[in-house]
């Protein structure tokens, strides 16, 4: 019987654990996904935790009610990968062989990468929302704010969710407004970038909502260190940036499985070709989600959509055959932006978000980068979605891999030329 391994049962790994077990056949392929962790958590739902739009039970689901019949969960660290080997050597010193390798092993916060961040300030004037235990303790830290400068911090790229710090600021300021607060608190947001996001159509759109919202944008900020004594943030330009709360988005890296296995980058990204989601240099390992060292978002609409490139992908090299399926880089967002309202980016690796209607090209009835009710609700119908159509690997009515155009309102140079893999 051949193996297909599959490390991180998080949103990628499940998707395709799902998705390959109805397409393989269980006489022939046995699949295993390795995880040590047992609780999977709906990761942007850590946004509205601390503006008690969600509440915890909302966004906690035991990872194994997600595995499908057949597919066996295996409860460990993995300690290391041997392409070598074709196997992976498990924390208590077992070891896993296989045929097929998938790579779902995910991003987190790595807050001990800033000189200072972890100081006497940690857990009482500064934190982070990118895991369930920091959103909890922001969300009671908030019900005690009664105003100061609250600045929202994004340390480097690439982060999980782009967006998710520009959502936080956003939402700051809604809920200041409804708590009677707004008055007595300076927003502020710093980011690395030269405006409020990576791509200039949806930076202009998105800077001038901040500026409508008086919150204040400092951009081009390197942080150095937090200084915890003065509570400033300090960049390597000797920039500062004062703080009484500072919520803070702590540079992301890969697994430490990808580290030790000499597999990753400097921040322990796999380097994936960006078309078939195979590991360059290694002919039977595959790549998807937040693992990967693709110029994409990281985030859940992306792995969804690298799902079924990958899987084409993977039953074609089961059968020696070339690799047919490419992924276009698609990603698909919604920006809470406060209010009941959103916006809605749809972009790939050729072209930047633009306006126009989604997904019907005339009727929409979303509107892409502009504000609308119709979009927040599309985000909070998101939740009921990731649990019962995107971990299953199900598809989502209208919406493919592959970006369409149609509907777009493309300027002119905007669309790039194909990118090689």
């Amino acid at each position: 019987m051949k193996e297909l391994l599959i490390l991180g049962a998080g949103t990628a790994g499940t998707i395709m654990a799902n998705r390959m077990r109805r397409r393989l056949d269980p006489v022939q392929w046995r699949i295993r996904v390795v995880d040590e962790h047992p609780t999977h958590f709906y990761q942007p739902g850590f946004l509205f935790l601390p503006f008690g739009i969600y509440e915890p039970e909302d966004i906690i689901r035991p990872k194994r009610r997600f595995m499908p019949s057949g597919v066996e969960y295996v409860e460990a660290r993995a300690e290391r990968i041997e392409p070598e080997n074709n196997r992976v050597v498990l924390g208590d010193g077992r070891t896993l062989p296989y045929d097929v390798l998938i790579v779902a092993t995910g991003t987190h916060p790595v807050p001990g990468q800033v000189e200072g961040m972890l100081g006497d300030d940690w857990g009482r004037r500064v934190f982070e929302f990118y895991t369930f235990d920091g959103a909890r303790r922001l969300t009671e830290h908030l019900r005690q704010w009664r105003g100061g400068r609250l600045v929202v911090h994004v340390s480097e790229m690439p982060i999980k969710c782009p967006v998710a710090p520009l959502e936080f600021v956003f939402l700051a300021d809604w809920w200041l407004q409804t708590q009677g607060l707004r008055d007595r608190t300076e927003l502020v947001y710093v980011t690395p970038l030269s405006g409020a996001f990576t791509k200039p159509v949806a930076s202009r759109v998105l800077g001038d909502l901040l500026e409508r919202k008086r919150i204040q944008v400092v951009t081009d900020f390197a942080v150095a260190r937090v200084d915890n004594e003065r509570h400033r943030l300090v960049a390597w330009d000797d920039r500062e940036v004062p703080y009484d709360l500072l919520v803070t988005v702590p540079p992301n890296f890969g697994a430490e499985v990808i580290e030790r296995s000499g597999l990753g980058d400097e921040m322990n990204f796999v380097p994936t070709d960006r078309h078939t989601l195979q590991a360059r240099g290694h002919d039977n390992i595959f790549v998807l989600g937040d693992a990967t060292d693709l110029p994409t978002s990281k985030a859940g609409s992306v792995a969804h959509f690298e799902a079924e490139v990958l899987t084409e992908n993977l039953l074609a090299f089961t059968r020696h055959q070339p690799l047919p399926a490419r992924f276009d880089g698609h990603a698909n967002c919604f920006v809470e932006t406060g209010f009941h309202k959103a916006i809605l980016l749809d972009f790939n690796y050729n072209l930047e978000p633009v306006p126009g209607r989604f997904p019907l090209p005339h009727l929409g009835p979303l509107r892409l980068l502009g504000e609308s009710r119709l979009n927040h609700w599309g985000k909070m119908a998101f939740l009921w979605m990731y649990w019962h159509l995107l971990l299953p690997g199900r598809p989502i009515p209208f919406v493919r891999h592959q970006m369409s155009l149609a509907g777009k309102q493309i300027p002119a140079g905007a669309l790039k030329p194909e990118m090689a893999g």
